[in-house]
């Protein structure tokens, strides 16, 4: 009997429980099992973009190696326009921008790496749009263009890269002094053994300037 009664009063303990605390308990529940199913639905939504992008990635390196514009510029529009919150679509763009490029093909090289610069979700691929845009944008003689892509910050990697671009469009406008301290920052930014500083080097000895001091 005890039993009985010691159970019943937990049976009033909880159905008095589940009348006060019962709805709360219940949404509070749905709204768990909505998140779950959310944060679920999410990562397999992210793993599907991911598979998709990768696989247009590999038929867009495929065009490349053909040296088919066109069809890396399709593939490239399809990346950016249906996955471009993945990095395929910024290294799709950087591709795409140089295969036209190289089929002297500008007006579409440019608006590739525009979109990098606009869209880009990381500082390094945003930061190499913007050196080789500033490169088009000197043969363009766009050299104000070109020197205001280069302002302002980079990462610390691009840093010599964006001095020596500096220079050279300042030495097309026959501004010597300031393009022969561009390409002196580039040198001292530069490793002693990368091979680029050689050509750095000529490039201010082709302007009447001295070596860098050895930072090394």
């Amino acid at each position: 009997m005890a039993y009985d009664l010691e159970e019943q009063e937990q049976l009033a303990t909880l159905k008095a429980w589940w009348n006060r605390f019962g709805n709360i308990a219940i949404w509070a529940l749905t709204l768990a099992l909505a998140a779950y199913a959310g944060w679920s639905g999410w990562n397999y939504y992210q793993r599907n973009q991911a598979n998709q992008a990768a696989q247009l990635y590999d038929e867009l390196q495929k065009a490349v190696t053909a040296k088919d514009n066109a069809k890396v510029q399709r593939a490239a529009t399809d990346l950016t326009g249906k996955f471009g919150k993945t990095a395929y679509a910024q290294m799709s763009a950087l591709a795409a921008a140089k295969v036209a490029f190289d089929a002297n093909d500008l007006k579409t090289a440019k608006t590739q790496l525009q979109w990098v610069i606009e869209n880009g979700r990381d500082a390094e691929y945003k930061a190499i749009a913007k050196i080789r845009l500033a490169g088009i944008l000197l043969d363009e003689k766009s050299f104000d263009e070109g020197l205001k892509l280069l302002a302002g910050d980079f990462p610390t990697q691009f840093a010599s890269a964006v001095a020596d671009r500096k220079g050279d469009i300042l030495a097309a406008q026959n501004k010597i002094d300031e393009a022969r301290t561009a390409y002196q920052l580039a040198l001292e930014k530069t490793e002693q053994n990368n091979p680029g500083r050689q050509l750095i080097q000529l490039k201010l000895d082709a302007i009447g300037g001295a070596p860098a001091k050895n930072v090394g």
